[in-house]
């Protein structure tokens, strides 16, 4: 019979995905750590990041974490969404970690994925919904494509000058301009190269002037 394995064979790793505007990280961690201490988990190892919600979870550090986690051990999040910023990425997490043996630990809803059959069940349905949620958004997607060039409209990134640091200050490179100031002052002015301002001038169809630094 198969024996738990003891507290400290395994690493527990609470991931905190947190932003700017989060206020309850210090509640958040004494949760987490109560939470660990009612189910045996052993010693915290805290894994804190800044991100994106629109930063893909494989570009975060949650993806190391997974990496880096084997057999036995655990994740513990504060709720199941710091996880990924979509239903479909929290499924992919979920579906690896049950093919990596990793438990999951919420402790919002006191939820677990651990090595029991029901979650074993669970994760092989989050793998299926996940496949099945990429495959309807490809087929969203193509269609989408395939209709607007059926409607005449030209994919792709429409051509034009962009954006560009320099555009906010447009006036008051005019006004240079107009008072004599060369490519060089202005680009040191903006913290930019000659060839970059010259560009920018050349794009947006404004006079060039000489390089050379005024007297």
């Amino acid at each position: 019979m198969a024996t738990k394995p003891a507290p400290s064979a395994r690493k527990t790793v609470a991931y905190l995905r947190v932003s700017t505007l989060d206020q309850d990280l210090e509640k958040n961690k004494a949760d987490i750590l109560q939470f660990a201490n009612h189910h045996d988990l052993g010693k915290v190892h805290f894994v804190e990041e800044i991100a994106s919600g629109r930063k893909p979870w494989r570009e975060r550090l949650i993806a190391q974490v997974l990496e880096e986690l084997r057999g036995n051990d655990a994740i513990i999040v504060a709720e199941l969404s710091r996880l990924g910023r979509s239903m479909l990425e929290c499924m992919e997490i979920l579906a690896l970690a049950t093919r990596k043996g990793i438990c999951v630990y919420s402790v919002k809803g006191n939820w677990q994925l651990d090595h029991s059959i029901q979650s074993k069940i669970i994760a092989l349905a989050f793998s299926m919904a996940a496949e099945i949620e990429r495959d309807l958004i490809s087929q969203r997607t193509k269609e989408a494509l395939r209709f607007k060039k059926d409607q005449g409209i030209t994919l792709g990134r429409p051509k034009g000058p962009g954006k560009s640091k320099l555009d906010p200050f447009r006036p008051e490179i005019e006004s240079l301009l107009a008072n004599g100031s060369t490519q060089k002052f202005i680009a040191q002015r903006y913290h930019t190269t000659e060839a970059n301002l010259h560009n920018w001038l050349k794009k947006r169809g404004m006079k060039t002037t000489k390089t050379d630094t005024p007297a």
